[in-house]
């Protein structure tokens, strides 16, 4: 983790989320520090929740800059706490991360082949009241011929917070070099509780009988519905910074995750 430009950020940019709260705080600090083309910028300034930090990192992503979060929204873990006075000097002591995001490819019953980038997740969910049948390969190894449940994801340790832990997936620290293989509503094998992966691994999941139990794909927030099949690995070549106050960075957020109760 490093400060992005140290003692040179000057020129900002202000983007934010719909809600009146963030756009209100928008153009309040737009008027404090400026408002310059994001393509010129320092550092951009995100203002909202989660959703609107995602957003942002999708949309500059391999832009090289750096995005540096403040809360007006609920949840807020990709955030930072907000506040108006003496910004700049925040965001020379700020450190950065840098997030590779996973690629997701997916087929679908008629043979089309998309392609989307996922932060967070890659998820597979059923889109009927039956259950998904899945085949879970790894490295081109088969090690589930059929996994019966409402659904499958492939979480980085950006995203082991979210959906991940809600499915009861693990939480990774920020620079492990892992994976976590989570399924969602196991009925058989019952006990599979999922994997942690290397992050250099490919999994590829094939749905059986897509047309009786058909399955959607998602990568953060785009979904392809019914898939035949879904394969997701890193994505090296491409990046997003994101900005952290040096009290409370990414590894110590996830940490109090780990001990919260």
């Amino acid at each position: 983790m490093t400060s992005p430009r140290g003692d040179s950020i000057e020129k900002l940019a202000f983007v934010s989320s719909r809600t009146p709260e963030a756009r209100a705080a928008r153009d309040h600090l737009a008027g404090l520090y400026g408002n310059v083309p994001a393509e010129e910028v320092d550092v951009i300034v995100a203002l909202g929740g989660d959703g609107l930090m995602l957003e942002t990192m999708h949309r500059f992503m391999n832009a090289k800059k750096p995005i540096y979060g403040m809360n007006r929204g609920s949840v807020g873990f990709l955030m930072n706490e907000y506040g108006e006075d003496g910004l700049l000097e925040r965001l020379r002591k700020a450190t950065a991360t840098t997030i590779h995001p996973l690629l997701m490819e997916t087929v679908d019953i008629d043979g089309e082949v998309f392609r989307a980038r996922a932060i967070n997740e890659v998820s597979m969910l059923r889109q009927t009241y039956q259950a998904a049948k899945l085949k879970v390969m790894v490295d081109s190894r088969v090690w589930l011929e059929e996994l019966i449940c409402d659904g499958i994801l492939v979480a980085t340790p950006a995203g082991s917070t979210a959906y991940n832990l809600s499915a009861h997936g693990p939480l990774l620290p920020i620079y492990a070099p892992l994976l976590a293989l989570t399924p969602i509503s196991s009925f058989r094998p019952r006990r599979w509780r999922g994997a942690l992966l290397p992050n250099r691994s490919k999994v590829f999941i094939e749905v059986l009988e897509p047309d009786k139990r058909p399955v959607s794909a998602a990568a953060d927030h785009i979904e392809i519905r019914n898939v035949r099949s879904v394969s997701v690995s890193q994505d090296w070549e491409s990046e997003s910074l994101i900005m952290f106050d040096p009290d409370h960075g990414w590894d110590e957020r996830i940490l109090s995750e780990m001990f919260r109760y």
